[in-house]
């Protein structure tokens, strides 16, 4: 009985926190009327489109970014790509996606949540053996922004590196992504202070609701129409929209002339 309560209170918190995930995102892709606003300033991430093919008007700058080694693409009139994926949990879609990118040989960073890296260990070592690097999206997905002090924001992120180095022997990638979009200037220098290169991102879409999937065409219309020089992308490994289509994906973005860098290469490590 005891345990059936506990796993129920744990799905319920999952579902809580996938939930706010995505309201939160939402406001971070939807945010295209607003201005963008100072990285001194707390709040979401947001970006802004003001012509096809261009990178979007964000909430900061590069230059912004830079001084805490964040970052949300790249400034550059190369047509490269930066994929990246968040990982919140599992429900089947992840291996499709790892097959599509083995297949166009693209190496991916994929930002894992703490109950990720405890439930899917498998996934975890086939996306270390193939080449792609697992980032940290913090154990329990909180709004990081509203953690004051040093010691709660380093648990949240040592707990994802400890269980990631248990499974797989190796030391984590010291690459964070903010749960939610949610960050602020004193979160962005705590990251720096631990060694981490913090990543954002110039596009995403809506694509999280489990009984709302995109389609096909309205998946490639903002993610074909938005695609930009230096654009650092954000999927979600749960949509079943964005297994189906990778591969086709990556066929037409390479057909527009793109090609497929690393977080490395951006960060210059």
């Amino acid at each position: 009985m005891k345990k059936n309560i506990a796993r129920g209170a744990g799905l319920l918190l999952l579902f809580a926190a996938a939930f706010m995930a995505g309201r939160l995102l939402a406001q971070g892709v939807d945010y295209v009327k607003q201005k963008a606003v100072p990285t001194s300033a707390d709040g979401n991430w947001g970006l802004s489109f003001q012509e096809e093919g261009q990178p979007p008007v964000a909430n900061a700058s590069f230059d912004e970014l830079k001084k805490y080694n964040a970052y949300y693409a790249e400034d550059t009139t190369e047509k490269v790509i930066y994929l990246t994926f968040d990982c919140g949990y599992e429900n089947g879609n992840t291996p499709m996606i790892l097959d599509a990118l083995k297949k166009h040989n693209v190496s991916a960073t994929f930002f894992v949540v703490g109950t990720f890296v405890k439930a899917e260990p498998d996934l975890i070592k086939r996306m270390a053996d193939e080449g792609h690097t697992v980032g940290n999206h913090t154990y329990n997905h909180p709004d990081m922004s509203k953690i004051s002090t040093v010691e709660a924001f380093t648990k949240e992120l040592q707990d994802v590196e400890t269980l990631y180095q248990q499974i797989t022997g190796k030391t984590m990638t010291k690459y964070y992504r903010p749960p939610q979009g949610k960050y602020s200037e004193a979160n962005l220098s705590m990251a720096k202070e631990l060694g981490y290169s913090t990543f954002f991102w110039s596009l995403a879409y809506v694509d999280w609701y489990q009984d709302k999937q995109p389609t096909k065409e309205e998946a490639f219309d903002k993610l074909l129409g938005r695609i930009h020089p230096g654009a650092v992308v954000l999927l979600h490994s749960t949509s079943s929209t964005n297994a189906q289509i990778l591969d086709e994906l990556l066929t037409k973005w390479e057909e527009m002339g793109y090609s497929f860098k690393t977080l490395d290469q951006l960060a210059g490590q």
